[in-house]
């Protein structure tokens, strides 16, 4: 384990960031900063070692090239979010499609949500440069995969039946998988810590459900 490994954990293990300590600017109102935790894991949740050892991956070779970067564990359904300089600025659940697996179904870019089938709703793994831009139906987003129609935006209470809010506090992954393919999190850390962080854009790692990690981050598993 690398000194940048270390301290990632070790930033993980202290994540009662408060704004000053993520270096994020954007509250200006005391009550509104202690209010906000941008450690938004459940309770007693641990970070995987394969997400903290790819953080330290990423940070030491550079592998994100100046940019902000996202560390997303699709198994244990978290998000970790880092500022250009390697700093971890927050840490939340999140929910992911529906299907397990790692592919992008041909085409899928052009269709109607309610037209994707029930196995194509994944989230793909890999290494994406997203940034905002237009979408057909929701204004400007972040997109973390345009050819995939990924993006990451904050949780959609439309369809009461679904319990997004609730499946994404509750203290498990278990029931974390429920979207077509993009990545939720909760209204305010993604007001928060997502959008300021990836204004200008950023590079976004998603480990794999069921493929390797030596197939979708070759460099990784070659220095692991």
């Amino acid at each position: 384990m690398n000194m940048w490994t270390h301290s990632i954990r070790a930033a993980l293990g202290s994540l009662a960031l408060a704004f000053a300590t993520c270096g994020i600017a954007a509250a200006q109102d005391a009550s509104a900063q202690s209010e906000f935790s941008a450690d938004q894991l459940p309770a007693d949740q641990d970070v995987s070692e394969r997400a903290i050892e790819l953080a330290g991956w990423i940070v030491g070779t550079r592998d994100n090239q100046g940019y902000p970067f996202a560390v997303i564990d699709k198994r244990t359904a978290q998000v970790l979010v880092f500022g250009a300089d390697g700093r971890l600025r927050g840490a939340a659940a999140g929910l992911f499609g529906s299907a397990a697996g790692d592919h992008t179904a041909p085409g899928i870019a052009g269709l109607a949500l309610s037209a994707i089938p029930g196995d194509d709703r994944t989230t793909p793994a890999g290494r994406f440069i997203g940034a905002y831009g237009p979408s057909i139906d929701a204004g400007r987003v972040l997109w973390v995969d345009y050819d995939s129609a990924v993006s990451i935006h904050p949780i959609s209470l439309g369809v009461p039946s679904e319990r997004r809010a609730e499946r994404l506090a509750s203290p498990t992954p278990n029931d974390n998988r429920v979207t077509h393919g993009c990545i939720n999190v909760s209204a305010d850390f993604y007001e928060r810590i997502v959008q300021p962080t990836f204004q200008r854009g950023g590079v976004f790692y998603i480990l794999p459900d069921r493929g390797s990690l030596a197939d979708t981050f070759p460099g990784f598993a070659r220095s692991s």
